[in-house]
């Protein structure tokens, strides 16, 4: 075995090898509306499930030199946002929205998404996305760095609507493969879902 120590490398260095040894990871395409009116979407793969009982999800979104990105900001602000999960007919569209964008022009436009009333909350969605969940933001936790510079913000979202296409949506339950998820990988690679099996939990 390789043992490194964090500490001894770079912030880049430990970013490379956390994105090469977490792997896959879904990808969250996140929906924000600024105060000025603005709809902005972002990719996020720093995503997770937190809980069922409330439904909690999880994006950490990550800072620039110790600034929020327009999509923590947003979330703060409006104490709401979207979560779509990413799927093999929009990954060409969710990748649009990972360009570098100001503050008052839109992702959603660039990438030639869609964008849909959210019926729970004012943040719109996404039409496209086989999957979509309403959030209330439940707790905003700028977390890592330093005291007065964190690295990034973790938003815990509470789902309080999901939103299925039908195909992939029975009985109570998902199917992965009409769902056809999109995970990230290192660097610039991503993957589909590969092969699936099955095991029996130990009692």
């Amino acid at each position: 075995m390789i043992s490194i120590d964090p500490v001894t490398r770079s912030d880049l260095d430990n970013y490379k090898l956390l994105i090469g040894s977490v792997v896959p990871r879904p990808i969250a395409l996140v929906t924000t509306l600024s105060k000025e009116g603005v709809l902005n979407a972002a990719p996020f793969s720093f995503f997770s499930i937190v809980a069922s009982q409330p439904p909690l999800l999880s994006v950490s979104v990550q800072r620039k030199q110790g600034a929020m990105k327009d999509t923590a900001r947003n979330a703060v602000e409006a104490g709401a946002f979207v979560i779509h999960i990413t799927d093999e007919s929009i990954i060409g569209q969710v990748n649009e929205t990972a360009a570098n964008l100001p503050p008052n022009e839109s992702e959603v436009e660039r990438a030639g998404f869609t964008p849909i009333a959210s019926e729970a909350i004012q943040v719109p969605g996404l039409k496209e996305p086989k999957i979509r969940m309403e959030c209330l933001l439940e707790q905003a936790l700028p977390v890592g760095g330093t005291g007065d510079q964190p690295a990034c913000d973790l938003l815990i979202g509470r789902v309080v609507l999901f939103h299925f296409a039908e195909e992939v949506y029975e009985n109570g339950h998902i199917n992965a493969d009409k769902l056809a998820p999109v995970s990230r990988m290192a660097g610039s690679s991503y993957a589909k879902l590969g092969t699936q099996f099955s095991m029996e939990r130990p009692k």
